[in-house]
């Protein structure tokens, strides 16, 4: 073959700047509406899950930044699951938009060819597949790894359960505590001690606020503004005496966290191809962590096969209005077939291995028959009396409500 002719060299010049436009414009609008509703779902279920924990701030006294910092720890697992989902979204509205400007009918008649216009949701696809990929491994079980660590140190001291507000509470025989209330940062207000432990003497505080202090000595329960009464026996007076500022010994009811025992969703993924067989979670529990595994595996896989689908669905040029709506409700049902299919696989992978092998074949077989379909430029189109029927229901609502 000899060499092309400058005019048609020109000719091919000039289209790859347009086809470099064509993916850069499909990837901006995916990319900028996936973030979108990542942001807005993940904030939305993040809400609803932190504010199960809000006794962590009234209860314990913690402070707001506290409670934010332990809630948030959760986002990555989150994540985790509404990536796959926030993208399809975001492909299903990226190509209802294009199909509404007759952009889709554009580069149809341009002749591009099916492989070409999903070039760019794939370019999409693997920049949110590599994101999940590095949560799953990574992200998320550091999260959870320090959320469990973070509520162990809080929640180990028995000074942070025991003393509740309102009740007396006795730490040992003979020591009894009580609180009026817990108030912001941690301060503790109307506290009341009576310790009897020694029987020579008998000693009752009073004191307006104190904090609870640890250091390397101890823990102490630091209180203010009080005053001390102390009864010896053989003594007809108590002594009273009143201070500003006075530190009880609290180091004995103050419990040290132990070592931090992780569960299966901890593991780091490399952890979980390596497991010890002398760990005792790993012998009691090896299908959990078979089917946790899987489930790591396969978490970057399904962005491919959701937008896959929903490619298949919407990625034809459609005429109707109706045509569109009827693919965008099946590309839907289709997703969420395919992720409750894999969740039942994932639970039944817990007993047996064909399960996991279940979850590979729907997700590859998803891609493989949404890629026949694009190649082939299947379109996928409701039935013409389903069609009509939606018709005729349009056409009596309309006449009913310009009626009325």
């Amino acid at each position: 073959a000899g060499p092309m002719p400058a005019g048609d060299a020109s000719r091919a010049e000039g289209t790859r700047e347009p086809m470099g436009s064509i993916d850069k414009y499909v990837m901006r609008t995916v990319l900028a509406s996936f973030a979108v509703v990542l942001i807005s779902l993940t904030g939305v279920i993040w809400i609803t899950q932190a504010l199960r924990g809000i006794d962590l701030m009234t209860s314990q006294g913690q402070t707001i930044l506290t409670f934010l910092g332990f809630t948030s720890l959760a986002i990555p697992a989150l994540v985790l699951v509404i990536a796959p989902l926030a993208l399809v979204l975001a492909a299903a509205h990226a190509l209802n938009k294009f199909a509404t400007d007759s952009e889709i009918i554009v580069m149809n008649a341009a002749g591009l060819p099916p492989w070409r216009q999903v070039r760019p949701y794939f370019y999409a696809t693997v920049v949110v597949a590599l994101l999940v990929a590095f949560v799953s491994a990574y992200l998320a079980p550091e999260g959870l790894r320090r959320l469990k660590r973070w509520d162990t140190e809080i929640t180990a001291d028995i000074l942070a359960n025991i003393l509740q507000p309102g009740r007396f509470a006795q730490l040992e025989q003979g020591l009894t505590v009580r609180i009026r209330e817990r108030q912001p940062g941690g301060t503790l207000a109307g506290i009341f001690v009576d310790d009897r432990r020694n029987p020579q003497e008998r000693v009752s505080i009073v004191a307006e606020h104190g904090t609870v202090l640890k250091n390397e000595r101890g823990t102490f329960l630091v209180l203010e503004e009080g005053n001390l009464q102390r009864f010896e026996s053989g003594r007809r007076d108590p002594a009273l005496v009143a201070f500003s500022r006075y530190a009880f010994d609290m180091s004995k009811f103050a419990s040290r966290a132990g070592s931090v025992v992780y569960g299966v969703r901890e593991r780091y993924l490399w952890e979980l191809f390596s497991l010890p067989p002398d760990d005792p979670i790993v012998r009691a529990l090896p299908g959990q962590f078979r089917a946790e595994l899987h489930d790591r595996l396969l978490a970057p896989l399904y962005p491919f096969a959701f937008v896959a689908l929903a490619f298949a669905f919407l990625g034809a040029p459609r005429t109707t209005r109706q045509s569109r709506n009827f693919s965008i409700t099946n590309a839907l049902l289709a997703v969420f077939g395919l992720r409750m299919a894999g969740f039942a696989c994932s639970v039944m992978a817990v007993r047996s291995g064909y399960a996991a092998l279940a979850q590979y074949l729907l997700v590859f077989g998803a891609c493989a028959v949404s890629a026949w379909i694009i190649l082939r430029s299947v379109v996928i189109e409701p039935p013409a009396r389903l069609m009509e029927f939606f018709d005729t229901l349009a056409t009596r609502f309309t006449r009913r409500t310009a009626a009325s």
